[in-house]
């Protein structure tokens, strides 16, 4: 019950940055704005201000922003609607949200980074046979300080350290803390074919150690908590992208690589199961995601009513109210023929149906 409660609550409030942004929007470019909801159905309560009835509904689930004028086909003309304003204002309405969205996500990280990010540690919990790591000597439980000079505090440094490290197939100077000892010793990592998060198959040197599973919680001040929180955001979008591309262009396979509403609660749940970091952290994905999917140039989504903008400017005149609604109607279907394919394989791959 708690889970649910939880994903309710952080859907909730990602919809709601993300409306909120819209609204923000609306009211800077002088789009008068009819109703702001809490929640789905029937109004509950509210209170009016500034023109806009701020409400809560019956289904407490996200939220929605309603403009004068935004169906086209009930446009007036007057002064506050939002198609009587030109398409760069109406622009920056359209992709408020999502500009919401992706900097309610910077937030999030810069903010998991002064709390503290769970991290690995730099100590050993396996070594595998026949692999450069054993036939050097290096035993479980044995702690990495260094390698080649560069300091290893947690398990991403060694990961790095040992990129960077083995270019040009070169040994590393790999220093070792055992029974409070510290000694060297030389490795040649191996090169090994692996398959990275987007199925590909990639070359990478490979000592053949595995982490201790011991979570240290690396933390920052605030100016290099904004610092990582915003390489993190870069970081994670670049990849994001990435994957679109290679879904689109076949390279990776959707089955396996797309994750719906369902995939999400599922996450979401295991995250508040292990504290309040690793939920902030799935809340912050799940912001960025939203970002990143409500730009993309398709028609029902904001980045199709940018399409449609961009359209106009072109021609010098917006289309139809009818070509437009023709448009988003079969976007539409194709759009909830994918939530359902997706949804599909979520209940396979996170519910007992996919056991049978």
């Amino acid at each position: 019950m708690l889970t649910i409660i939880l994903v309710i609550v952080v859907f909730s409030v990602l919809i709601l940055v993300h409306e909120a942004g819209h609204l923000l929007a609306a009211k800077k470019c002088g789009i008068r704005v009819e109703a702001f909801s809490l929640g789905f159905g029937k109004r509950l309560c509210g209170i009016e201000l500034g023109g806009t009835d701020y409400r809560i509904s019956l289904f407490p689930f996200g939220g929605y922003v309603k403009m004068a004028g935004e169906d086209p086909s009930e446009a007036t003309g007057e002064e506050g609607e939002l198609y009587s304003k030109p398409p760069g204002r109406r622009f920056w309405v359209m992709v408020a949200g999502s500009l919401t969205n992706y900097v309610f996500a910077f937030l999030l990280f810069s903010i998991i980074f002064m709390i503290g990010v769970p991290t690995l540690s730099n100590e050993i919990g396996q070594v595998l046979k026949e692999y450069p790591a054993e036939k050097a000597g290096i035993k479980v439980g044995d702690t990495i300080l260094s390698i080649n000079a560069q300091k290893t505090v947690y398990w991403d440094d060694i990961v790095n350290a040992i990129k960077k490290g083995s270019v040009g197939a070169a040994s590393l100077e790999i220093e070792v803390e055992r029974d409070e000892r510290i000694f060297m010793i030389r490795v040649k990592p191996a090169i090994s074919e692996v398959t990275n998060i987007f199925g590909q198959t990639i070359s990478r040197p490979m000592l053949g150690i595995a982490p201790k599973d011991k979570i240290l919680p690396v933390s920052y001040g605030p100016v290099r908590a904004i610092y990582h929180g915003g390489k993190r955001l870069l970081i994670l979008t670049g990849m994001t992208y990435k994957g679109l591309w290679l879904l689109l262009t076949g390279a990776l396979p959707v089955k396996q690589s797309v994750t719906g509403p369902i995939g999400i609660m599922h996450l979401i749940g295991q995250a508040a199961h292990m504290g309040i970091v690793p939920l902030l952290i799935i809340t912050a994905h799940v912001s960025m995601a939203l970002a990143i999917f409500n730009l993309l140039p398709f028609p029902v989504l904001d980045g199709g009513h940018v399409i449609f903008l961009a359209l106009e400017k072109l021609r010098g005149r917006p289309l139809t109210p009818k070509v437009q609604e023709n448009i988003t109607n079969v976007a539409f279907i194709i759009l909830m023929t994918l939530i359902l394919f997706v949804t599909w394989q979520d209940l396979l791959k996170f519910t007992p149906l996919g056991k049978r």
